[in-house]
């Protein structure tokens, strides 16, 4: 997402992908600017930031536009993600299988502990949120479906990260890691320390590495190799006594081995 005015890009431009059909290449990294971008963007911003020439770039909107992948502002010019796009990301959710299999136990955790559930999947050095279920608190936390996380920042991508091995995690990791609060872990060596930490436990933890006031539980879902996807349950601070942080704990590592087991009976 971006912040501050600037775009926001997961595109490593300076790569080349071999065999990549240039037209389509094209087109799907002008999807992921708009969809990692907060507000729409004008012709001049995308071109800025994909160099295309700006008269190509101009009729693959305009194509994407009547597919209705990309949505216009006529009156301002300026271009964001369209609503096929939703669809398509729906679709994705409504076949997957892990999601299917965790929803039910995710709804039952909510039940058990009144607190926010999620489930994530990993993708490069972030974890995407695929599912969440609210607490009924009047005071609780909010995460969208589709949101995108650094996860060294993150319970959901330190129990994933946690069964890979250090040089795993280094080639998974960017060289710099960015703090989301003054309290999120950039040093590399206290990063591994603390993941060896969670791999004797069997689950991870952070308080307020990633929200201000929070704190949060994941446990990593094992049922395929390398592991990609967490659970995880987020608890306001006022809430977070050791009763309840046991309460949670023992709620998703139950969760976890439900979970995997069903997707290991049905073959995923």
């Amino acid at each position: 997402m971006s912040t501050g005015g600037q775009v926001a890009s997961p595109i490593d431009k300076g790569t080349a992908r071999p065999g990549a059909v240039k037209s389509a290449d094209r087109t799907v990294e002008l999807l992921e600017v708009l969809s990692a971008s907060d507000r729409r963007l004008t012709l001049t911003e995308l071109h800025r930031e994909l160099s295309y020439p700006k008269s190509s770039l101009y009729m693959l909107l305009q194509t994407l536009v009547a597919r209705g992948w990309v949505e216009v502002d006529s009156d301002r010019g300026t271009y964001g993600i369209g609503v096929r796009a939703l669809l398509v990301g729906t679709s994705y959710l409504d076949h997957d299988p892990v999601v299917r299999a965790a929803i039910r136990v995710m709804e039952q955790v909510r039940q058990d502990i009144n607190e926010t559930v999620h489930l994530a999947r990993l993708d490069g050095a972030d974890v995407v949120y695929l599912a969440s279920r609210e607490s009924e608190h009047h005071l609780r936390v909010v995460s969208r479906v589709g949101r995108r996380l650094p996860a060294h920042s993150t319970s959901l991508g330190k129990a994933v990260l946690s069964t890979r091995t250090p040089e795993e995690v280094d080639l998974i990791l960017p060289a710099e890691l960015a703090p989301l609060t003054p309290n999120t872990v950039i040093d590399r060596a206290a990063l591994h320390e603390q993941l060896a930490g969670f791999r004797n436990v069997g689950y991870a933890h952070e308080r307020e590495e990633n929200t201000p006031g929070l704190g949060c539980f994941a446990v990593a879902l094992p049922y395929r190799n390398p592991v990609l996807d967490a659970m995880s349950c987020s608890v306001p601070l006022g809430r977070l006594d050791p009763e309840h942080e046991r309460q949670v704990v023992s709620a998703l590592l139950d969760a976890a081995r439900t979970i995997t087991e069903l997707l290991r009976q049905f073959g995923r």
